[in-house]
């Protein structure tokens, strides 16, 4: 079955600033929750183009690392990206990041689709346990892109999974 996430947050710095952040992948490590140990393997040193392949392993269970493959497959600076999975733990996920800007800031919305593997045991999985650590992930995100980028004076917020 397919999956959405969508986030969006509105924060007081310039499109400039929250786009030069968003296109430099060294910065995944900093948006992720230390539990996750997230780390780059290869190819996040240059700022983001399209074709970039991002190799790196993230920790989803206590014992369980993943390796992933990602590929930025679509990049319209200052505008948007967007990252999909070539090898990892989803058998789908297209992750759009759209940037805006607006007044007193930046639009920051993530619109994630994804399907797990396994069919109902992943449905299963989904409810239990993926859906609610995807909702600790971009909460973590949240929290860590207001704190370095401050909170517009327009409260701008919305989480939804589909």
């Amino acid at each position: 079955m397919i999956q959405c996430l969508s986030r969006q947050q509105i924060v007081s710095a310039s499109l400039d600033e929250v786009w030069a952040y968003f296109a430099t992948p060294a910065n995944l490590n900093e948006m992720t929750p230390p539990d996750m140990k997230f780390e780059i393997i290869q190819g996040g040193e240059a700022s983001m183009y399209p074709g970039q392949l991002i190799e790196y392993r993230v920790q989803f269970m206590p014992v369980f690392k993943s390796r992933w493959l990602t590929e930025i497959a679509h990049v319209q600076a200052k505008r948007f990206f967007v990252d999909e999975r070539r090898i990892g733990p989803y058998r789908f996920w297209y992750h759009e990041h759209h940037f805006a800007a607006v007044e007193n800031g930046t639009l920051i919305r993530d619109q994630v689709t994804y399907v797990l593997p396994f069919g109902l045991l992943g449905e299963i999985v989904h409810r239990l346990w993926v859906r609610p650590r995807l909702k600790t992930i971009f909460d973590f995100r949240r929290e860590k892109v207001k704190a370095l980028f401050g909170p517009s004076s327009s409260l701008e917020q919305s989480n939804q999974f589909a």
